[in-house]
């Protein structure tokens, strides 16, 4: 595993799964899927410092989307074989949990069905994962110590969103926390 492998921009890089991270966002922007996409936070309850650092959180996780691009599979090697299983999985995980917000059925309440009954953050821990397999896949350790700074900077700013979410959704969101994970864990 190398610090920062040979940049190299191709077809199979690790572009294309920050792609996927991406391609619900664009999907969800289409005039027709804004009726069905995640609302909008509100983040003017959020302080000057909340905000710096979100932005902050925001620019520090642009850094692997650009990387991403010039940094090729290491395919055929050991690292290959033990990374992109974690990337697929990663991949499935995130994949299931923009199906469950798609079909949240309650319009103006927090998605609670799906792997949102195993964890409040299913988002997250699916990127994570992802980001962890691609890294391990392209032998890339600053591809994966950005991924798990980035990880860290969500860690820290989850607390901020969740009072975003208790503001917008009050005894809703206040009645998911108490039976919900933070994480990931069995539903009280």
């Amino acid at each position: 595993m190398e610090l920062i492998p040979a940049f190299k921009i191709g077809i199979w890089n690790a572009w294309i799964f920050e792609l996927y991270f991406i391609l619900p966002v664009v999907i969800f922007s289409i005039p027709v899927m804004k009726k069905r996409a995640p609302e909008n936070l509100d983040t003017s309850v959020l302080n000057k410092r909340e905000i710096r650092f979100l932005v902050i959180s925001k620019i520090v996780m642009f850094f692997p989307i650009i990387y991403s691009i010039f940094l090729p599979f290491k395919s055929g090697t050991v690292w290959f074989y033990i990374g992109l299983p974690i990337a697929l999985a990663g991949t499935v995980l995130y994949t299931i949990v923009w199906i469950n917000l798609a079909a949240n059925p309650l319009e103006g309440r927090p998605a609670t069905k799906g792997l949102y009954r195993y964890s409040r953050h299913p988002m997250y821990i699916s990127m994570f994962i992802m980001s962890v397999g691609v890294g391990i896949a392209c032998a890339s350790w600053l591809y994966l110590l950005l991924s798990i700074l980035s990880m860290i900077l969500t860690i820290i700013f989850v607390d901020h969103e969740e009072h975003l979410l208790l503001d917008k959704y009050g005894d809703d969101y206040r009645k998911y926390v108490s039976k919900t994970p933070k994480w990931i864990g069995v539903p009280k």
